[in-house]
């Protein structure tokens, strides 16, 4: 089934699931997927705006050029989409506990976003932007950040010799996230 340019609001999807099919340019403002389904979707150039898909399950999901804003990610394992295609940009989202272990994110915008126990382990970052982030607790490792720009975002804990952080961007006040590793006292 191939829906495009269609508008779906305020629709609770927890007890029946959005039908499976190809949606192009749609819009899903305020709907609930919380611990629902939306694997085996896909998704292009789709707005998620007010949703809350906390816990749903995104399993071979593939989302190219969606954007989700103001919206509830909580727990969501992106690694479990289809990577083909994958191009998402976030807005003043929740991810708490979201993890994107091993994706490929070159390029992706946080912009204003609660990022707190995210894993991207593993996960390509390159360019990526974190736009006034909160990122306590969140998991480096492995990670690429080459070019990225953290310089407004705090909380993080970024270790530079277990990631790659070539050109990536910090302000002077948040090197302390790249040092906390040494117990070094900053006054």
């Amino acid at each position: 089934m191939f829906i495009a340019d269609k508008e779906f609001q305020g629709i609770d999807y927890t007890q029946n699931r959005l039908p499976k099919g190809d949606y192009e340019n749609c819009l899903f403002e305020n709907c609930t997927f919380a611990k629902g389904y939306l694997d085996n979707q896909n998704f292009m150039e789709c707005t998620f705006a007010n949703c809350d898909l906390t816990n749903t399950n995104i399993k071979y999901t593939i989302f190219k050029e969606s954007v989700f804003k103001d919206s509830k990610l909580v727990g969501l394992r992106f690694e479990d989409c289809n990577d083909f295609l994958l191009s998402v940009q976030f807005e003043n989202c929740n991810l708490t506990l979201a993890s994107f272990f091993k994706v490929g994110l070159k390029a992706t915008s946080f912009l204003e976003c609660r990022l707190i126990e995210v894993d991207f382990t593993e996960t390509n970052l390159n360019k990526a932007i974190f736009y006034n982030c909160n990122l306590e607790k969140t998991i480096f490792f492995q990670t690429v950040l080459d070019e990225a720009d953290l310089s407004t975002s705090f909380n993080f804990d970024i270790d530079p010799e277990k990631n790659s952080l070539r050109k990536a961007k910090f302000s002077k006040e948040g090197l302390i996230g790249l040092l906390k590793k040494h117990e070094i006292k900053i006054v």
